[in-house]
């Protein structure tokens, strides 16, 4: 059963280059209502939790350092069909790929640096967003 909640993360990338509010602005103008945000910066131990499952892949390492490299902001994201319609406005993971007028193609600068973490799953949702803020029931 598909859920009406989404986790997305901008990623250091884009707040670094002062992408926040273009960004959100994009996703409220698609229609999300976010309902939980914060700005965060992950551990190394944070990092290495949250993408374990690549923790067998060569490209581990080199995700958890820029993961950590400076602030993140995580959100939780309300629509209905959120998981598919926001991977769809986020676009292909290589923004060469991205449709126009997505967000990795509008402010993504390569594959490994790709601007924003959009869920996968409705399950992956709800693990990653009580990842990021636990002790709230968010889906």
């Amino acid at each position: 059963m598909a859920t009406n909640r989404t986790f997305t993360m901008l990623k250091p990338d884009s707040v670094e280059k002062g992408h926040i509010g273009a960004i959100l602005e994009k996703i409220n103008a698609s229609g999300f209502r976010i309902v939980a945000m914060k700005l965060t910066q992950m551990t190394k131990q944070d990092a290495e939790a949250f993408y374990a499952i690549h923790n067998e892949r060569p490209f581990f390492g080199e995700l958890v350092e820029y993961m950590t490299r400076g602030p993140i902001v995580a959100a939780i994201l309300e629509k209905e069909n959120a998981v598919e319609d926001f991977r769809t406005l986020i676009g292909a993971t290589n923004p060469a790929d991205a449709a126009e007028g997505t967000i990795r193609k509008l402010y993504a600068a390569s594959i490994g640096e790709n601007a924003v973490h959009g869920s996968d799953s409705d399950e992956n949702a709800a693990i990653e967003g009580a990842f990021h803020f636990s002790g709230r029931e968010m889906f």
